[in-house]
């Protein structure tokens, strides 16, 4: 029962809870800045003549170079610790908005906005932030631990979301950006308060995994359930690039007003937050790899009720909220089956090459949309793939093997602990 554990084991050491509260601040910075950059589709089509499509390059840009750099970014998160990974990304996350804002349309969105933004969020983001709670915290709170870092994460989405549409609406576009690299460099200064990287003594086994990074990944690959995870998560990332990306214009072709797009984006934040946490107690005590088959079916389903009823800031908003419970709600699940599978001395690589699966996903959203809107007027294409990719990724995510090999093994009594629960 949960009243007979001692109560030390719930308590944690003061650097243990400085480093949550500056990964959830970071997190929620971060995502808040990338989440709201579709908020900037329309100012800037208007004042530079830049397409639907180019826009959407140029954030599929961004997050295929986001996933190019997490694996990398992961390694020196593995070696170095959390804080100078942080740090050094902040100052390019800044840099890349700067150039967005000044730079032009080729060189502003697609170097700026797309490259470095790209490798600046990487750093700032779930790979570095999640590896580094997930190594300070006991196994067994691991979970909700991550949940509750996600959840908080989300919130930054529900304040920068209108603070952006305000700004570009009062001050320009550029000024908006502006104030965005300056939210970017705040981030840095958060992150200088993480100390070294410490692990817990009560995740036992995790520090025997001394097998090289080479290793890690050759094992990695030859586990069919981390393959068929890491295709799943391509859905994810298809769809939520996509809503992030053209939500906004889309509302705007339905005759809506602006505020509804950014209130929309801002909603998904609140509801990001509170399915988040859930999600990660969930994950303590009930089958990760059906939570994550449950939150693709559940996405999939909100996204065709949606089309199916006629538009409306009503059920925009109705729609925003569910997609916020089932959005970022994924994280806390696939880190823990990751460390479940393969222990967490590599677990920023093999989270970062995961994510890559993501971002390729994310990619194809934001750049499909805009090609297939340029092309046909509509976003009706668009809509449809992201229900085919959703049920294919749930049929996947259900049968996919989530047995421990190698490192991952000495949490065997943790699974069949939470086996046990199930029952």
């Amino acid at each position: 029962m949960l009243a007979a554990k001692p109560a030390p084991q719930s308590a944690f050491p003061l650097r243990v809870i400085v480093l949550i509260a500056v990964a959830s601040t970071v997190l929620s910075l971060s995502m808040g800045l990338r989440q709201s950059l579709g908020l900037f589709l329309r100012p800037i089509n208007a004042d530079l003549g830049v397409s639907a499509a180019a826009f959407g390059f140029a954030l599929a840009l961004q997050n295929i170079v986001w996933g190019l750099s997490q694996p990398v970014v992961g390694v020196l998160g593995d070696r170095y610790g959390a804080r100078p990974v942080l740090i050094a990304s902040a100052l390019v996350y800044a840099a890349g908005l700067l150039l967005m804002a000044f730079g032009g349309p080729a060189l502003g969105l697609d170097i700026g906005g797309g490259v470095i933004a790209g490798i600046g969020i990487a750093g700032t983001s779930f790979g570095v932030l999640l590896g580094a709670v997930s190594r300070a915290v006991p196994a067994e709170q691991r979970s909700q631990m991550v949940g509750l870092v996600s959840a908080a994460g989300s919130l930054g989405t529900l304040v920068l979301a209108p603070l952006g549409q305000v700004m570009i609406t009062e001050y320009g576009w550029r000024t908006a950006l502006l104030a965005f690299a300056g939210i970017a460099l705040l981030m840095g200064a958060v992150g200088a308060l993480i100390g070294r990287p410490a692990t817990t003594a009560s995740t036992p086994g995790d520090g025997e995994a001394a097998a090289s990074t080479h290793a890690a990944l050759l094992q990695a690959a030859g586990h069919r359930g981390y393959i068929a995870m890491a295709v799943s998560f391509f859905a994810c990332g298809f769809q939520l690039m996509f809503i992030t990306t053209h939500l906004p214009q889309f509302l705007a072709i339905c005759g809506l007003a602006p505020s509804v797009g950014a209130s929309a984006l801002g909603l998904i934040g609140l509801g990001n937050a509170a399915g988040s946490y859930v999600v990660g107690l969930l994950g303590a005590r009930y089958s990760q790899k059906r939570l994550l088959a449950l939150i693709y079916l559940l996405r999939t389903l909100a996204i065709a009720v949606y089309l199916a009823a006629p538009i409306s800031a009503a059920s925009t908003l109705v729609f925003a909220a569910t997609m916020g419970v089932l959005w970022l709600s994924v994280a806390p699940l696939v880190s823990g089956l990751i460390g479940r599978m393969f222990g967490l001395r590599h677990f920023n690589t093999l989270f970062g090459l995961t994510f890559l699966s993501h971002q390729v996903g994310a990619f194809v959203g934001a750049w499909l949309g805009g090609v297939t809107f340029d092309l046909t007027g509509s976003y009706a294409t668009a809509w449809t793939s992201m229900l085919v990719v959703g049920l294919a990724a749930a049929a996947l995510q259900w049968s996919m093997d989530d047995r421990a090999t190698g490192a991952g093994r000495p949490n065997a009594a943790l699974t069949a602990g939470r086996a046990m629960q199930d029952a």
